[in-house]
């Protein structure tokens, strides 16, 4: 594939002092026409800083990299280890000023240069006067990290701004060949491709397409200098292929057409490319073709799927409103695995079996009355064998459905199979999220082979970025990266149905290019569910997700309830998350996920247990309160809420805190829902007053009206008492709440004008009351008592009225 003329190289920056002739790409390579010095802001941009050339530095933060600097009053310090970091908060010496730079919104800072250089290289980085550490861009040239894992730029003398030259060349490159710039005789250095490269894009079809009559093989691999495709009709002559070379087109895809249709057959490709940092390309690899849409398992083959033979889903299922939703989180084997109805072996272990207990009168999840479930990675994940547990956020393929949850992967049963899943949920009135995992990929890493240079973040030296933890970090935002995801989730709702996506560790995707997941998918199903976890090891996101169609998980909001049922947390943090964490957090009610368990660390019941080690298999009496008095105020609070299947009968792992491969400890135990069946009921009576007519006074679609809440608190004590449409701007309906999770009685005094309402007791921190006559209820009163560990909720129909 030929490229551009036109590049960026780094020079000394007296290489005019120099005698030379013009650079050159390798031996035989094209010459550099012109070379020319690039301004110094432009390396700033970068790297945070530039050296004049009278001696001064400047550290430059732009606003269009950091939207949430515009926000009035906000201040901005260089910190480092010449001011001693945290120190340089609130010092006029250090803050810096807003002004403008070629037409850009920017901080400065500018000083004297020679107290910023020394060995080792002085480290800084950008704080707000509010104590958050500005992230460093994972491609800063200076970024390094420390021994705890953090992150900061450098300051490198020899790295002033002005070393930076553009040239042109006298002929384009082909970036399938090992290209060199050399500087006379010396070895001289890889050349990268810059922002163009990743620009490369092309709008054909990819995979392997059926046709009339044949069967057209594309993949995308823009620097490959050979691809070969292999394939067979039988598994027993893998060794012994048909092999095809493929033909390279200008945008960066290889294709090769072949007169016959080859539906069921098997495939896969080998790549070859330029051998150097940039890549790891070998011919000898077999690749899995990433538009594969099934795989026999994670190394491949793929099968040819015929489109035209596979139904398009029902479209009769209605997702729910967003403000609507009540999800729960699953996985399939956990809700399989001990599910008490009659299956075979192999069904308890994927999509047939959970189908069949979706499609049973006693399913589980269809008794607890959520109307949505978020189910754990689904996409082809690299779990070694048939029977390995793995919770799947180890992605191999996008397209395919994971082939160890299917019956006969080999016969890409499992494209089928999943499709009846979410037909089944469907049936039972509940939308189908998927967890999905775009931040990096498992092993092997299919798209490593492809180009490792295009589809992944990495440093000059070719290391792998680890912002994700698990050793690369997919770089998203590189055009054919962006369009794999959405044509996968495009996919995912055209051909199965699914409802949303919930996407795992989505900071490392960034803010634009989740913006252009939304654009896509929204034209594709308006309605769809989009939810981000909004953080990674480099940062959290949630608040630049504000201005955007995307919910957060609110780590926040999990964090504060589980301190909260157990006597912590403060007045104004309670108020805050239960009105629906706005405006810091969540711009509209539904932006928020508000949840308590999820599959990571350890099980609700695990982490707030009374019993030593963490584990809360024999919860104590304590331990049930503080679950109910968590599902009161999360059923309670504005926004989605989210349980972890099983929190509903006091699903515990023993105190384990990393289970990810431990299927004997996550997989439901059903036999607690008869030893605890209270609190199951009791979550499950919660659910429904929150989807019945009453709790549209809890479903907000937009923000509530300034009077909407009204809250009133005990004086040392966390215990509270909250109005609910105490202005009538949603009807005649008032609810009021009470929690007390202190371990004594609290009293609270109540205003004569709430107290005087027609309050009808619908809860305790025990059961609902069911029907009209309650026997033992609390009446309101302006001076109540509130027993240990407990809560209340009236209505009160007819205010309205009066």
């Amino acid at each position: 594939m030929e490229t551009s003329r036109r590049g960026v190289v780094e020079l000394a920056a007296d290489w005019k002092a120099r005698a030379m002739p013009p650079l050159s790409l390798g031996a035989d390579g094209p010459r550099m026409a012109t070379l020319l010095k690039i301004p110094e802001f432009l390396f700033a941009r970068r790297s945070g800083y530039h050296v004049g050339v009278k001696g001064e530095i400047f550290f430059y933060l732009w606003l269009d990299q950091h939207r949430q600097l515009r926000e009035p009053g906000v201040t901005v310090y260089l910190a480092g280890d010449f001011n001693n970091w945290q120190h340089a908060v609130g010092s006029d010496e250090w803050r810096m000023h807003l002004t403008r730079l070629d037409g850009a919104d920017v901080f400065m800072w500018c000083g004297r240069a020679e107290r910023f250089f020394g060995a080792p290289p002085m480290r800084f980085k950008f704080v707000t006067g509010g104590h958050v550490w500005l992230p460093v861009p994972y491609d800063a040239p200076n970024a390094a990290r420390d021994d705890a894992g953090n992150v900061n730029f450098q300051i490198i003398p020899e790295r002033t701004g002005r070393h930076l030259f553009a040239f042109t060349l006298d002929e384009p490159v082909d970036l399938s060949a090992d290209i060199r710039v050399r500087w006379q005789n010396e070895d001289g250095v890889t050349l990268r491709p810059g922002e163009y490269f990743f620009r490369q894009q092309s709008d054909v079809a990819l995979g392997a397409i059926v046709l009339q009559g044949e069967t057209l093989f594309r993949i995308f691999a823009p620097r490959a200098s050979r691809v070969e495709l292999c394939l067979c009709n039988d598994l027993a002559y893998e060794n012994s292929p048909h092999r095809y070379p493929l033909s390279r087109r200008d945008d960066g895809v290889w294709e090769v057409a072949l007169e016959q249709e080859l539906t069921g057959w098997y495939y896969w490709y080998h790549i070859d490319g330029p051998k150097n940092e940039l890549g790891r390309f070998d011919p000898a690899q077999r690749i899995l073709d990433p538009y594969a849409l099934a795989t026999v398992d994670r190394m491949g083959p793929g099968v040819v799927v015929d489109l035209g033979r596979w139904p398009k889903p029902d479209r009769s299922f209605r997702t729910p409103a967003w403000q609507d939703l009540v999800i729960a989180e699953a996985h399939v084997r956990d809700l399989t695995a001990r599910a008490p109805i009659k299956l075979a072996d192999e069904e308890r272990r994927g999509f047939t079996g959970l189908r069949k207990w979706v499609e049973s009168e006693e399913f589980y999840l269809h008794q607890l009355g959520v109307n949505a479930v978020e189910l754990q990675p689904v996409q082809e994940f690299d779990n070694r064998e048939m029977t390995e547990y793995h919770w799947g956020y180890m992605t191999c393929n996008y397209f395919s459905p994971e082939s160890s949850y299917a019956l006969q992967p080999s016969q890409a049963s499992g494209v089928r199979e999943f499709q009846d899943l979410v037909k089944a949920f469907h049936k039972r009135g509940m939308a189908v999220i998927l967890d999905v995992v775009y931040n990096h990929v498992g092993d092997p890493a299919h798209l490593l082979m492809v180009d490792q240079y295009y589809y992944f973040h990495q440093d000059r030296d070719g290391t792998l970025s680890n912002w994700s933890g698990c050793g690369n970090d997919l770089r998203a935002d590189a055009a054919m990266a962006r369009r794999l995801i959405t044509d996968s989730c495009r996919f995912m709702v055209e051909r199965y149905g699914v409802d949303g996506f919930r996407f795992d560790l989505a900071e490392l995707l960034g803010v634009d290019v989740l913006r252009e997941i939304e654009l896509e998918l929204k034209r594709v199903k308006p309605d769809v569910i989009l939810i981000a976890e909004p953080w990674s090891f480099r940062g959290h996101i949630a608040g630049e997700l504000r201005d955007t169609g995307w919910a957060s998980w609110n780590d926040g909001y999990r964090n504060f309830l589980r301190d909260y049922v157990r006597g912590g947390g403060t007045h104004e943090t309670y108020e805050y998350f239960l009105k629906g964490s706005p405006w810091h957090f969540a711009k509209w009610p539904a932006q928020t996920v508000n949840y308590t368990e999820s599959h990571d660390d350890r099980a609700w019941l695990d982490v707030i247990t009374e019993n030593p080690n963490n584990d809360g298999a024999t919860p104590t009496a304590n331990d049930r309160r503080r679950t109910h008095l968590m599902a009161a105020v999360l059923f309670m609070s504005v926004g989605i809420p989210m349980l972890s299947a099983g929190q509903d009968f006091l699903r515990s792992k023993g105190g384990v805190n990393n289970t990810y491969q431990r299927g004997d400890l996550n997989a439901l135990d059903y036999r607690r829902i008869r030893r605890f069946p209270a609190t199951h009921e009791y979550f499950a009576d919660w659910i429904a007053f929150r989807l019945g007519d009453s709790g549209r006074l809890l479903r907000h679609y937009s923000r509530a009206s300034d009077g909407f809440f009204r809250f009133f608190f005990a004086n040392g004590s966390g215990a509270a008492v909250t109005l609910y449409n105490a202005d009538h701007s949603l009807g005649r309906e008032r609810l009021l709440f009470a929690v007390n999770p202190s371990p004594h009685d609290v009293d609270m005094e109540i205003p004569e004008d709430v107290a005087a309402g027609k309050w009808l007791q619908l809860a305790d921190q025990e059961h609902f009351f069911h029907g009209r006559g309650v026997r033992f209820g609390m009446p309101v009163a302006s001076r109540m008592q509130f027993p240990p560990l407990s809560c209340a909720l009236w209505i009160d129909e007819g205010a309205g009225k009066r």
